[in-house]
């Protein structure tokens, strides 16, 4: 097993090569399209998946312990970008992602106030043990419940690996329905591209269950909803 000093160690120096591929352009570009209280480092997309590689590699002999403890300490460095990896990295060891229980997966959302690290989370991590009936619809619904506009994104954004192919998802429409639901008259902008977003990506499951939807809520739902879900419906674009 590897020393906790280790685990810090190494958590440490995925933080500095990140920071060896700061983009000045990019950060600036992203503080106010992201905006976090977390450090924006201003990592590009490829670069950061250059840096994921480099970290699966020096991670691959820990164990299921290890590195979850591993993903935690690079989340607890506050990093915009590195909450993101850490996320990417827990969700490409199989055994370990699986295994979590509702208390470890709500822990590393903890901290969450961007839309960049609540997608992450929740399409890498909690849509994926939800889907496997290993996250139960309860706990679910009652961060559809939160005060935390983050969390009720998260419940609503953890719908997309049941329904997108791309992310395992093979379609559910019951479960996905309850929570478009539970937050179809939410006004808190982050919530409703959400709710946009879990619609459209039912809409090659069941478009007859969305244009339902949106019929039976035209009073209650945001009009970027109902414009965007309908072109989705109409057009198969968003925009």
């Amino acid at each position: 097993m590897a020393h906790a000093k280790s685990i810090e160690t190494l958590a440490r120096n995925v933080i500095r090569e990140l920071r060896k591929l700061t983009n000045p352009e990019r950060q600036a570009a992203t503080l106010s399209y992201f905006p976090s209280a977390m450090e924006n480092l201003g990592v590009a997309v490829p670069d950061l998946r250059k840096v994921l590689r480099w970290a699966k590699a020096e991670a691959r002999g820990l164990e299921d312990a290890e590195l979850l403890a591993l993903v935690q300490a690079i989340i607890d460095q506050a990093t915009l970008e590195g909450r993101q990896l850490a996320y990417e990295l827990l969700a490409a060891r199989k055994s370990l992602l699986y295994g979590l229980t509702t208390t470890q997966a709500k822990r590393l959302g903890k901290g969450m106030d961007n839309w960049v690290s609540v997608d992450t989370f929740a399409v890498s991590i909690t849509g994926q043990l939800w889907r496997e009936h290993k996250l139960g619809d309860a706990e679910i619904l009652r961060w559809s419940r939160s005060r935390d506009r983050w969390w009720r994104r998260a419940a609503l954004v953890s719908t997309i690996p049941l329904n997108m192919k791309s992310r395992g998802g093979t379609g559910d429409v019951e479960r996905t329905m309850q929570l478009c639901e539970a937050l179809a008259d939410d006004e808190d902008e982050m919530v409703a591209k959400a709710l946009s977003w879990a619609l459209r990506a039912l809409i090659p499951v069941s478009p007859v269950h969305v244009e339902d939807f949106l019929a039976d809520h035209d009073d209650i739902l945001a009009s970027r909803v109902k414009r965007e879900v309908r072109r989705k419906l109409e057009t198969g674009k968003k925009h």
